[in-house]
């Protein structure tokens, strides 16, 4: 008889990377929650959206490292109505170029807004059109910052495992049989818990690992792109803490690395203890990563060399550093 393979421990499984595509929610959530909202002025105008015409892009969520990471640029189309004080119909379109993960969460750019008026103009339209292009970016920014948390909440169960035995595949024990353990009679009294007892660290051994790319950036660039806590969250898509000084701890992926940087020399070196928040490595134990920035003329080649990697997980994380 085969043997039902035993399942993967929640904090392993959720350490694969893993991606589900959500567009066709997304643009149902567009559709539903744009038009859902109103503006109005002080002499009773009055400007809604009415029709999300288009959404062009993508929309996934993430998982990296036991984090929900939302992924989408989208430009989206609208179409806005409005009445003047005296009830006349005002109508335009309004195109979003970019509704992105960077612009939401990160703030590394601001929207966008194109405008049009499809209503001939008169005082009491072009009023009305003020008030769409004053009003309505608030109210949009306001709705689309809900976007994110809307993804993973409404799809964050079918990529994350639980570590609750009623959801990992295993059924969870019955009420009656919870009973019957609970009432069965006990012929010794259970021994007091003993205190965990903390045990040294194990000798690790490791390997080295050297992976490099070319950039037509300039070094102090990158430099910056891999040191600044705000620029940071470009290129992980997760929160980052970094001081980007020597002897101050910092954290990538929403923790899932870790470490402390010992030396920065800008455009040119950084030296940084490393560890990954993973069920794989070894408690306690710190890799080094040296990250070297050689400019030419018209680019820059970076090479990372990370030493103290645990035998057996090079290969991952040689993809892993290259997927960076």
């Amino acid at each position: 008889m085969a043997t039902i393979p035993t399942p993967m421990a929640a904090s392993t499984a959720n350490w694969h990377w893993k991606n589900k595509n959500v567009t066709p929610w997304a643009k149902q959530w567009f559709e539903r929650e744009l038009t859902s909202l109103i503006v109005k002025g002080d002499s009773g105008e009055e400007v809604s959206i009415t029709e999300v015409t288009d959404v062009e892009g993508d929309v996934e969520l993430g998982q990296r490292k036991s984090k929900l990471l939302t992924i989408y640029d989208c430009k989206v189309q609208l179409l806005w109505a409005g009445k003047t004080a005296d009830g006349e119909d005002v109508a335009g379109r309004l195109t979003i170029p970019e509704v992105s993960h960077e612009i939401t969460l990160d703030g590394l750019s601001d929207y966008v807004w194109e405008w049009s008026l499809t209503t001939d103009s008169n005082a009491a339209v072009e009023k009305v059109y003020a008030l769409a292009k004053s009003k309505l970016p608030v109210a949009l920014e306001a709705k689309l910052s809900e976007f994110p948390s809307a993804i993973i909440n409404n799809h964050g169960k079918d990529l994350t495992v639980s570590a609750d035995a009623s959801r990992s595949g295993t059924p969870a024990p019955t009420s009656a049989a919870q009973a019957a353990t609970s009432s069965a009679p006990s012929s010794t009294s259970a021994p007091a818990p003993k205190p965990p007892v903390k045990k040294s660290a194990k000798a690790v051994n490791t390997a080295t690992i050297t992976v490099d790319a070319g950039f037509m950036a300039s070094a102090d660039d990158l430099f910056s792109l891999m040191t600044d806590e705000q620029k940071i969250p470009s290129w992980t898509r997760a929160p980052a803490q970094s001081a980007a000084k020597p002897d101050t701890e910092y954290s990538l992926f929403g923790g899932g690395v870790k470490g402390k940087y010992v030396t920065l020399t800008p455009g040119k070196e950084v030296v940084q203890t490393w560890a990954l928040s993973s069920p794989t490595w070894p408690t306690d134990h710190f890799a080094t990563l040296t990250t070297t920035f050689n400019q030419s003329p018209d680019s820059t080649k970076v090479i990372w060399k990370l030493t103290g990697v645990p035998l057996g997980m090079e290969d991952e994380l040689t993809r892993n550093i290259q997927g960076y």
